[in-house]
């Protein structure tokens, strides 16, 4: 990575600098910093307070005969790769496990040669003796693969010089290449079904704006959104509770 180094004085060169002026043109470039950073840390927070989840529509409304609420789930996702699936599925679960329910991923109980079969999973169902199960699924997947600038990262080191009010500034540049971005339209759809009746008793769509930096392998944010909505509408829809002695 390039390193580009610039050095240059600023302020006057009229009188030499004593101990009093030095401590308050120093005390003042203090101030400048501290609000600097506070702006910058304001509107970070600004862009994450903006950032919105996936939008959810129900496409299956709870039926008045449904033996919920449901306390041992299994979560199932069903994608190509079987790491997504294991990621997904983990954050789900976290999600699950704090509004107190057990839940338990189907990629913790099987390996990249397990059979994606529906004996492999009723074989689990009856393995954790589970009252229901989550099953997500990809609708729909639209990418789109772009170049990106990145912003470079610049470092400044302040020195005192023998002059009244003259600072020596050394600023390094850190220039990185171009990155290459992915722009994602994610349809997700959710089910849950009741392992008494074996049939759908919840379902929903989500619709998510994904930008990934291709760079970060393996990184994947919006799961944990995904995640948590997930397991907010079960919890509003009344179809989760905790597990007895939790």
């Amino acid at each position: 990575m390039p390193e580009i180094s610039i050095q240059k004085q600023c302020g006057s060169l009229t009188d030499l600098v004593d101990t009093e002026s030095f401590i308050e043109g120093f005390s003042m470039m203090l101030k400048l910093f501290r609000i600097r950073a506070l702006l910058v840390f304001a509107a970070a927070v600004a862009l994450v307070a903006c950032a919105t989840g996936p939008q959810i529509t129900r496409t299956l409304d709870v039926p008045e005969s449904a033996d919920m609420p449901y306390r041992n789930i299994l979560v199932i996702a069903l994608a190509a790769s079987f790491d997504v699936r294991k990621k997904f599925e983990k954050q789900v679960v976290s999600q699950l496990t704090e509004y107190g329910t057990t839940a338990v991923a189907s990629t913790s109980l099987m390996n990249t040669s397990t059979p994606v079969t529906r004996e492999t999973f009723f074989a689990m169902v009856e393995t954790l003796d589970a009252d229901a199960v989550l099953i997500t699924q990809v609708v729909s997947l639209e990418s789109d693969l772009s170049m990106k600038d990145r912003s470079p990262e610049a470092t400044y080191k302040f020195r005192p010089t023998y002059y009244y009010n003259v600072w020596e500034v050394e600023l390094t540049e850190y220039i990185e290449p171009p990155g290459m971005e992915l722009k994602s339209s994610l349809v997700l759809a959710t089910q849950l079904h009741s392992v008494l009746t074996r049939e759908a008793v919840w379902a929903i769509e989500s619709k998510s704006k994904i930008v990934h930096d291709v760079s970060r392998v393996g990184y994947y944010p919006f799961f944990v959104d995904e995640a948590k909505a997930i397991a907010s509408y079960l919890s509003k829809d009344g179809l989760i509770a905790r597990q007895s002695g939790l």
